[in-house]
């Protein structure tokens, strides 16, 4: 039922939004003519790497010198029009497709890149793998929003979301992923997806 309905409404999203990928597109291209599109690896339904496609918010070869990092909240790296997008989550539009092809589902654990690391509060750099709870956010595809997505602080450290990814497989079904599903319409119809203090 789960798979039907992300086919059902991936399906009528590509197709309502074909508009927004326009001007998005455009926008993208115009601000510093590099490529629309940004594809990246991620780790999917039972470990299978798959690449998850987003439009562009950062400049050219943002990580050509830095390697991974996460973005921050004011990280140089983002363009005016990532900017836009980001609190909007607009730059997420492209994973309808992830989406309609079975790679993710709306709803579930954030899908992670695969060899990430967590950096702790002394410093030392831990791979997510060893962090607890990472497996078993594999028992379902990983998803466009979910709890941790929804309630976490940006900054809170991944052994933390780790816990939110691990009571939405306890307590998942179809009213909870209905509520988080319209909570994200919230959070993206008022821009706020780069807060760190959402109120609900």
């Amino acid at each position: 039922m789960k798979r039907a309905f992300d086919l059902v409404l991936a399906g009528v999203g590509l197709l309502v939004s074909l508009p927004l990928w326009a001007f998005f597109a455009a926008a993208v291209k115009i601000e510093d003519g590099g490529s629309v599109f940004f594809g990246q690896e991620r780790v999917g339904l039972n470990g299978r790497i798959f690449r998850a496609l987003k439009f562009r918010s950062m400049i050219p070869d943002a990580e050509a010198k830095t390697g991974p990092v996460q973005a921050s909240e004011h990280d140089p790296r983002i363009t005016r029009v990532g900017r836009l997008m980001r609190a909007t989550a607009m730059d997420e539009l492209p994973q309808l497709w992830n989406i309609f092809a079975g790679d993710m589902s709306f709803v579930g654990p954030r899908p992670l890149r695969p060899g990430e690391v967590d950096v702790m509060g002394d410093g030392q750099l831990v791979a997510l793998q060893d962090i607890r709870g990472y497996e078993e956010r594999h028992r379902v595809r990983p998803g466009l929003t979910g709890l941790a997505q929804v309630y976490a602080p940006r900054d809170l450290p991944r052994a933390g979301k780790f816990r939110l990814d691990r009571l939405y497989l306890k307590k998942a079904g179809f009213c909870l992923d209905l509520k988080l599903l319209l909570l994200s319409f919230w959070i993206t119809g008022r821009g706020q997806w780069e807060q760190r203090d959402r109120k609900f």
